[in-house]
């Protein structure tokens, strides 16, 4: 994979101290061969960006980015530094992953999820707002969300198109059709969720009439389906207050009702009964919803987060953290902060605005007035952060000086580099496996009429249902429920898919 015999054993050093966040080791390492940053370890499984993203180590995935690391880079499942990062859900590595211009909708080899599903499928909220951030305009949310009969036609045109394209993004499928919201859903996560409600994302999405096990909840099934298996009252009580509807049947013929029956969430019959007249509450917007992100985070790529020059007695300081010059002000109070403060605020900030702005603002941390955007200054001096170009793996002849006007190696190209067909044949799953290999999955028939429904035995449901684990509070008992162990996508869905290779990175990483 490119690996010399030479730069071997510097490289695996990189790679110790990226995994155990050594940023001396790694400093000395690149200062002495920056080429090193590129280096991937045996059969390509992890670079070191891989690995000091998914130990969250920040400083380090600044160094190998600086340092020429390709911030698109894959490992051998497909899978890129920003999705180990919300897996885990560090999302400072997510920031700095956006700062140098990461492509968020590049989706991974084994079932096509992209960061957005990592994120969601764990309950990372912040890194979920972060891999939306290109995505939503710093606008206020009913400006945003206005009705097509407005006056100002050219701004309705405008945001129908921001909308369309986050609308793409976030309900971007993986194998079986599977969305971010139908994880959410199904672990009980509300406060990402309640996001990506908010976010567009569509609340009668099904999965596909193929691909699905039969014995969990059944192909063409809602995000209300999967929240009915997940147990979680509120992700229930948010669904079916923004639409979801109560009789839509998968095509197992199964109702929301039936799979909360099979699984034992009986606190969900009153509310998911199709003829139920219980009262829904209204849920407010998201307090991860930070509208100042996009605005603050072209401001942070354009100028950068590290301030080049001593602030002087005329430069104003920021008042957060008396340290560097003001950059960027606030939209509305006008209020002057660093680039890094701002930032960190927008990424962070979960508070309701309510009593200080419009939904989705973030209160000013000096006067708590509702910032809907960030403006930069004029003294700012642009300096932007810029990707490397993916350059060449380490080869024996970088060890040696060479004339630096000489034309450089010419770049192999990244699907060559991590192709899968570079993979031994016994490791790959055989072309004719379906993503649950161990389920006899028949036709369906949905097309030329309704699914036959199937009825399930008592002894295969009781067997079936997972055990319930103990909540620490009685009243997030009542609320949300018994929580399940091990009731995730990643182990219902993906994990008897091409799981050697999936846990073969893994295993690496967390070595």
């Amino acid at each position: 994979m490119g690996n010399s015999f030479g730069c071997s054993a510097s490289g695996e050093r990189l790679v110790s101290a990226a995994r155990d966040g050594d940023l001396v080791e790694a400093k000395m390492l690149l200062e002495c061969n920056p080429c090193l940053a590129k280096y991937s370890t045996f059969g390509g499984l992890n670079s070191p960006l891989h690995f000091a993203a998914s130990k969250g180590h920040n400083e380090i995935v600044t160094l190998l980015l600086e340092n020429g690391a390709d911030v698109n880079s894959r490992n051998y499942c497909g899978q890129t530094a920003l999705m180990q990062a919300c897996r885990y859900g560090y999302w400072e590595v997510v920031q700095t992953l956006l700062l140098f211009r990461c492509n968020v909708a590049k989706a991974d080899y084994l079932s096509g999820r992209t960061a957005l599903h990592f994120a969601a499928v764990n309950g990372h909220a912040r890194c979920i707002r972060l891999a939306v951030a290109d995505y939503v305009p710093s606008a206020p949310y009913e400006a945003s969300h206005a009705s097509p009969d407005a006056e100002d036609n050219g701004s309705n045109v405008k945001n129908k198109h921001e909308q369309s394209a986050l609308s793409k993004f976030v309900n971007k499928t993986a194998d079986a059709g599977i969305t971010a919201l139908h994880m959410a859903a199904l672990n009980g996560y509300f406060d990402c969720v309640q996001l990506l409600l908010d976010l567009n994302s569509n609340v009668s999405a099904a999965t596909f009439h193929y691909g699905t096990s039969l014995d969990l909840i059944g192909a063409g099934s809602t995000p209300l389906h999967y929240a009915a298996c997940g147990g979680n009252l509120k992700c229930c009580q948010i669904l079916v207050a923004r639409g979801a509807s109560r009789r839509a049947l998968n095509c197992n013929g199964w109702l929301p009702l039936d799979v909360a029956k099979m699984w034992g969430r009986h606190w969900l019959e009153p509310l998911l009964e199709p003829s139920s007249e219980a009262i829904i509450s209204t849920f407010p917007i998201s307090n991860y919803l930070s509208l100042p992100l996009m605005s603050v985070l072209n401001i942070a790529r354009e100028c950068g987060l590290q301030s080049a020059t001593t602030p002087s007695n005329e430069i104003d300081v920021c008042a957060v953290c008396l340290e560097r010059p003001c950059s960027v002000a606030a939209d509305g109070c006008g209020h002057a902060l660093c680039v890094r403060c701002a930032l960190y605020l927008c990424s962070t900030s979960n508070v309701s605005t309510e009593l200080f702005g419009p939904p989705g603002s973030i209160p000013c941390p000096l006067c708590r007035h509702g910032i809907v955007s960030f403006v930069k200054l004029p003294g700012s001096q642009a300096k932007e952060n810029k990707a490397h170009m993916s350059l060449s793996l380490c080869t024996p002849c970088m060890l040696h000086s060479r004339d630096l006007d000489q034309p450089s190696v010419s770049c192999t190209p990244e699907i060559r580099r991590y192709r899968v067909a570079s993979v031994p044949s016994e490791m790959l799953c055989p072309v004719t496996c379906t993503p649950f290999p161990s389920v006899a999955i028949p036709l369906c028939t949905c097309n030329d009429g309704p699914c036959p429904s199937f009825e399930p035995r008592e002894a295969e449901t009781q067997d079936e249902s997972p055990r319930h684990s103990q909540a620490s509070n009685m009243d997030q008992d009542k609320m949300e429920g018994p929580r399940l162990d091990k009731t995730t996508c990643s182990n219902m869905f993906w994990g008897r898919r091409s799981c050697s290779r999936e846990h073969q990175c893994n295993s690496e990483i967390n070595a």
